[in-house]
């Protein structure tokens, strides 16, 4: 049975959009060197993974000479944002303050964060 298909970022395919995030635009080519070296990919996995990231829609490439040059569609904050919105719907209820209430409960949020926090919900507040 085929494996469904993810509608969010994998971690593979994260890792080549940090790639385009810094760069801006890469080649395949540039995209296999710029990775970092203790996670080597072969030029067709990344060239793969580049084709499955264009069909989700996150980029779109141009036709350079005999290269192609991918760009990514989607910023760091929108994939972000997208991210949270699945984790929130698919586990919390679609409770935002659940996942919060998640996060206080299991100690994930250290006191610094927590005055950041604090100091902007009191700004929301206003």
């Amino acid at each position: 049975m085929a494996r469904k298909k993810s509608p969010g970022l994998t971690d593979a395919e994260l890792r080549l959009m940090e790639v385009l995030w810094r760069k801006g635009s890469a080649t395949v080519s540039d995209v296999v060197e710029s990775l970092p070296k203790n996670v080597p990919l072969a030029y067709s996995t990344v060239l793969t993974t580049l084709r499955i990231l264009e069909n989700k829609g996150y980029v779109r490439h141009n036709k350079e000479g005999r290269a192609f040059v991918y760009l990514p569609v989607v910023g760091r904050e929108q994939a972000r944002e997208n991210a949270v919105t699945h984790l929130v719907r698919r586990f919390f209820e679609n409770s935002p303050e659940l996942l919060m209430l998640n996060l206080l409960e299991q100690k994930k949020v250290a006191p610094e964060e927590l005055r950041r926090l604090r100091k902007r919900i009191e700004e929301e507040e206003s």
